[in-house]
């Protein structure tokens, strides 16, 4: 018979892995809940089942069967909804059903930014690439109802548009797709925890990403290289934000983009970050692990931001080599688990592979993570470790030829 609280957990992925590892060490007994029978975490978990998840009957069912009393996830946007409904029926600390739709619809969301006076990009639905003839190129294509960049590209004219509105049709369940103008200049992301009606800031990330027309992300470096002034004015924002869309009870991961006119606002989600932004980046960064905090609030305790290891800078690179064939990889690679401040490291590809071009997050095959005493230390780690990989990868440039 189990002893201890039970918290269930929505979605057991590798992207719920550390945060699997972190709720198990607090003791609670954790019952995860995919809609895959080969959910890649699902032997990490105390209990798992399989649930569809548009299946609130069957997700209520799990949540009595195990007297769930608290309800958690992160790094995706997809069961916010169902979490909000079962929260509100097992009276778990969350967000409103509001909230979930508005955050999981990208073009509700940018209409409630407009609505109170949040700065963002000008867009609206379409369906066809004619219905955009008063809006000025370049512009963004994006799925309403996606992350992880999928399906969103940028635009140059009717042409590009037409192609892309197809593309990214392939990546919603919805009959329209969202069209914005392109908003110039550096990506952040913050990283926040809201409770009780109160907004904390935990960490600025800055952002790398590829070049256009796609966006996908490539790395993340913390802290940001931001002035105090426009960390205030962000904080000011972050809080908006939260009163707007009614974030409580929550962490958000909020991307914007600041230019000469100002900051941008891109989108939101009522959850913590992935791409280990918040399992690994803003621990070493801050030393505040956030996955910890989200648990308590999750099991309605108060969080506690007080730093718990050395804090310092933090990155991770994830590997965009030039489109062509793996020939052959050094096996003296794994050497690279050794270097100073690295934190993490793998390569997904292997000798005769093909090196994808990324398109969108899925397509990324290798990551490094590192620990710098400051940002100068951090920058200097990543650009030295990336030049010191490629010495032990010996590809070539799909273009040349005799390529077979």
């Amino acid at each position: 018979m189990k002893q201890n609280k039970t918290i269930l957990l929505f979605g057991t992925g590798e992207l719920q892995k550390s945060l699997i590892l972190r709720t198990k060490a607090q003791g609670l007994f954790v019952v995860g809940i995919d809609p895959s029978e080969s959910a890649a975490c699902k032997n990490e978990v105390d209990a798992f089942e399989v649930i569809d998840g548009r299946d609130f009957n069957g997700t209520i069912k799990v949540a009595k069967k195990y007297d769930a009393s608290a309800i958690i996830t992160t790094a995706t946007d997809k069961p916010l909804r169902m979490m909000a409904k079962v929260a509100k029926a097992i009276s778990a600390p969350f967000f409103s059903e509001d909230t979930a739709i508005a955050s999981t619809d990208k073009f509700k969301m940018k209409e409630l930014f407009m609505q109170n006076g949040i700065p963002c990009a000008k867009g609206r639905l379409i369906r066809k690439a004619e219905e955009t003839r008063d809006l000025e190129f370049p512009l963004i294509v994006k799925p309403r109802d996606n992350s992880g960049s999928r399906g969103v590209k940028l635009c140059h004219d009717i042409d590009e548009l037409r192609e892309n509105i197809r593309e990214a049709c392939h990546f919603t369940k919805m009959d329209s797709v969202l069209v914005e103008e392109y908003i110039e200049g550096p990506e952040y992301s913050i990283e926040s925890l809201h409770q009780k009606g109160k907004s904390f800031i935990i960490q600025f990330t800055e952002k790398k990403t590829t070049q256009k027309p796609y966006n996908v992300e490539l790395g993340h470096k913390e802290p940001a290289n931001l002035t105090e002034e426009i960390k205030s004015s962000i904080t000011v924002l972050i809080r908006k934000i939260a009163n707007s869309l009614g974030f409580d009870n929550c962490a958000s991961h909020t991307e914007l983009k600041i230019n000469k006119q100002g900051i941008y606002v891109i989108e939101t989600s009522p959850r913590l970050g992935g791409d280990f932004i918040t399992s690994h980046l803003v621990p070493l960064s801050t030393g505040i692990n956030i996955e910890d905090q989200l648990i308590n609030i999750a099991m309605d305790k108060p969080i506690d931001l007080k730093p718990v290891t050395e804090p310092g800078a933090s990155g991770i690179c994830f590997f965009n080599f030039p489109n062509g064939k793996i020939i052959r990889i050094d096996s003296k690679i794994v050497v690279a688990n050794d270097w100073d401040g690295v934190h993490h490291f793998r390569l997904n590809l292997h000798d005769g592979d093909r090196i994808p071009e990324i398109k969108n997050s899925i397509d990324r095959y290798g990551e490094i993570i590192v620990k710098g005493k400051d940002r100068l230390d951090l920058d200097k780690k990543l650009e030295d470790y990336e030049n010191k990989l490629e010495n032990f990868i010996n590809f070539k440039n799909i273009s040349e030829k005799n390529d077979e």
